[in-house]
């Protein structure tokens, strides 16, 4: 719902870091010869913009926080009697975006909880990571010594360009050379492609059908089925197949020539009396294979940048007291991934491991590690509000989040997830929000381009990109005026003003476990006709394994992504690897319910679930879809639906609805019901919620949610 005064709906007029920087009393003097020559190559290019007569501006307007007057103040300094020499600019201009603005979100914290496996999610502003959040974790020694403290985000796509400018990388060329390699268990190919998972995944759906005497078996089945085929089939294609592999692939196809015999011949004998398909079994060799690695070419000079090498991708293999929940890593361990990755020397014993979309093809690497951006500091605490500040030297905005950029980030979410994004008048007010940074980028340019005299390319370089930070920063409020005004106009409201004043307007992001979640206008103004059609329907999420108590440890219910960051063992999932690829890793599954069919079974249940869907990163299939968002995938994205009032009406058993990174299961979005397993198990979860001090879960006591 609205946050009742609105306060948090108004423009905010940030005063900008450029203020910092005094300007002339005079027209600034241009730069000439050298120094010129390199401040038209690295600023001009930076901006990436016309000359600001070539670019539209807002007309006037009388309000006291319109465009035109904001774009004032951000240059009504008091003049300097001369500018300052190049060197002492370079040296301010390093500490420039240290101090973060008064009006912050979310405050970084100096120093992060040690041990809280879900860590703390921070607001950081502009646009280069994946709604604006980062998380920091301090992860306990297991020696006892000082805790290591990470920070971890994922880049949205658009801004890898900038991070990679950073780097000084050896990018080898690969070419491929078979090597003989000793394997015990599958085969690289076979874990690669998801080959076991796929068939699988047949065999499994075959039999759930067959157990229900759903015949003929359905069409989305035998999909699965050519899926499976089809990738089976690649291998046989492929020239460079060694022996083991295309016996792998053999063994494979001969079960799904079973499995299809089964679908051709469904309900000719009875499940238990040899209708079912038999278990399926990996496919393991043992011993010596001829495998196809990558090998890079000779190293070549690398130039200027932070120092970077690509390696096999890894992820922090922490681990966790399943009793307690607190998390621990040794600063080295990690556990292997599918692609690539850049390993970062920072300098003074900082680093940073970033995973690529550049390397990562999604059609044959995991999808969900693509952006992935790791900061470790050296060990030892209170390093909270240096790791995002570390953020620029990768070139990425480094300081928290102001409320303008809070509500920024509010309504690009919002048109994303109301698909909002094709209506004219928003992609207008997209491009005039675009031509309002352009300005007010050349008016830095005009303004301080004494500052670039006597710099080197690289000096030049930083200061444009810091100009580029700061002009997004001075032109925001201006930028959500416009794009408020454009929503408002494509989903029925009268102005700005009127969209903003309505009760499910609510920029502000709630703290849900580790992360930051933002809420839907559009679910809130239309609160009482969702809850009827959710009437008499549950979500729920099954818990397999006797693993409900060490999931309550948590406090959350988290995603494939989160739990491996937290510690927790894989394998806890139902298909982990496959999900990774899909893009349904970065989300927890959840099913639709008649709330009357619910029966025995350890789950966790929400009664009323209007109440989590205010969140604009749910999205939903009504079948299982393995949370697929990668088009590139093996999994059909066909039928994904972001409308909650569709989502109402998923009647399959497999149906799923996905909410980014996870759900908190001890806050605001506690399950209604917690359904334990046995009688032991749900003595475990009481005793845990008391040792935690938890008398309420959803508002109720929890002798009346654990059942």
């Amino acid at each position: 719902m609205g946050s009742g005064g609105k306060t948090t709906h108004q423009t905010y007029q940030t005063a900008p870091t450029a203020a910092a920087i005094q300007p002339e009393e005079s027209d600034p003097v241009p730069p000439s010869g050298e120094s010129a020559e390199h401040f038209d190559e690295g600023v001009a290019t930076a901006a990436g913009a016309s000359g600001a007569e070539d670019i539209p501006l807002l007309e006037e307007e009388s309000d006291e926080s319109s465009g035109s007057e904001v774009e004032e103040q951000a240059f009504q300094q008091e003049p300097e009697d001369a500018a300052p020499a190049a060197e002492e600019n370079a040296e301010a201009l390093a500490d420039l975006y240290i101090e973060p603005p008064p009006d912050v979100v979310t405050p970084i914290p100096q120093t992060p909880p040690e041990g809280a496996a879900a860590g703390v999610p921070v607001l950081v502003g502009g646009a280069d990571l994946v709604d604006s959040t980062a998380t920091l974790v301090s992860y306990t020694d297991p020696e006892g010594k000082d805790p290591r403290e990470v920070l971890l985000t994922t880049l949205n796509e658009q801004a890898e360009d900038k991070l990679l400018e950073a780097l000084a990388v050896n990018e080898p060329t690969l070419v491929p050379t078979q090597v003989e390699e000793e394997v015990t268990g599958r085969l690289p190919v076979d874990e690669d492609k998801q080959l076991y998972e796929l068939v699988a995944k047949v065999a499994k759906s075959v039999n759930h059908k067959l157990k229900n005497n759903e015949v003929p078996i359905p069409q989305h089945t035998k999909e699965y089925l050519a899926t499976a085929q089809t990738a089976i089939q690649e291998v046989w294609n492929n020239p460079e197949s060694t022996q083991a592999e295309l016996t792998m692939a053999a063994y494979y196809s001969n079960w799904l020539g079973d499995i299809s015999h089964k679908i051709d011949t469904a309900g000719a004998q009875p499940y238990d009396e040899g209708g079912k398909v038999p278990f399926v079994s990996p496919y393991e060799h043992s011993g010596t294979t001829t495998v196809t690695k990558m090998v890079p070419a000779p190293e070549e000079d690398p130039g200027s940048g932070l120092s970077a090498s690509i390696r096999d991708a890894s992820r922090i293999h922490p681990q966790i007291d399943t009793t307690t929940g607190t998390t621990s890593w040794d600063g080295k361990s990690r556990s292997k991934a599918w692609g690539k990755e850049y390993l970062i020397d920072m300098g003074e014993g900082w680093s940073a491991v970033y995973r690529p979309y550049s390397l990562n093809d999604p059609s044959t690497h995991e999808y969900t590690l693509r952006g992935q951006l790791e900061v470790h500091a050296p060990q030892g605490a209170g390093n909270g509000e240096e790791m995002v500040r570390r953020l620029g030297d990768l070139h990425l905005v480094n300081r928290a989040m102001t409320h303008a950029e809070g509500e920024w980030t509010y309504l690009k979410n919002n048109i994303e997830a109301q698909k909002l994004g094709s209506n004219p008048k928003i992609k207008k007010a997209l491009n005039q929000a675009n031509a309002l940074e352009e300005a007010q980028l050349q008016e830095l340019f005009h303004t301080h381009a004494h500052q670039a005299v006597g710099l080197d390319q690289d000096g030049l370089t930083k200061l444009a990109k810091e100009w580029q930070i700061e002009a997004s920063a001075a032109c925001l409020p201006a930028q959500v005026k416009v794009i408020r005004e454009a929503v408002a106009q494509a989903t029925g409201h009268t102005d700005g003003a009127g969209l903003a004043a309505s009760p499910g307007y609510d920029p502000a992001p709630r703290a849900s476990g580790g992360w930051l979640t933002w809420g839907r206008f559009d679910v809130g103004n239309q609160q009482p006709a969702i809850e009827s059609a959710w009437k008499g329907r549950s979500l729920v999420h099954e818990v397999s394994g006797g693993n409900l108590a060490e999931l309550l440890a948590t406090g959350v219910l988290a995603s494939t992504e989160r739990r491996s960051a937290m510690g927790i063992t894989s394998g806890k999932g139902m298909s982990e690897g496959s999900d990774k690829m899909s893009g349904g890793a970065n989300s927890v599954f959840t099913r639709v319910r008649k709330t009357s069919s619910i029966g025995p079974g350890a789950r966790l249940v929400w009664d009323d679930p209007p109440r989590l869907l205010n969140n604009t990163s749910i999205y939903g299939y009504n079948s299982d879809h393995f949370g697929a968002l990668n088009p590139e995938g093996h999994h059909s994205m066909n039928g994904l639906t972001k409308d909650p009032m569709k989502m109402a009406d998923f009647n399959a058993s497999d149906n799923e609805i996905m909410f980014r990174n996870g759900l908190d299961l001890l806050g605001a979005e506690a399950p209604s019901r917690i359904l334990c397993g046995s009688a032991q198990e749900k003595q475990q979860v009481l005793s845990l919620l008391k040792k935690r001090g938890i008398t309420h879960l959803a508002g109720k006591p929890v002798d009346q949610v654990v059942k």
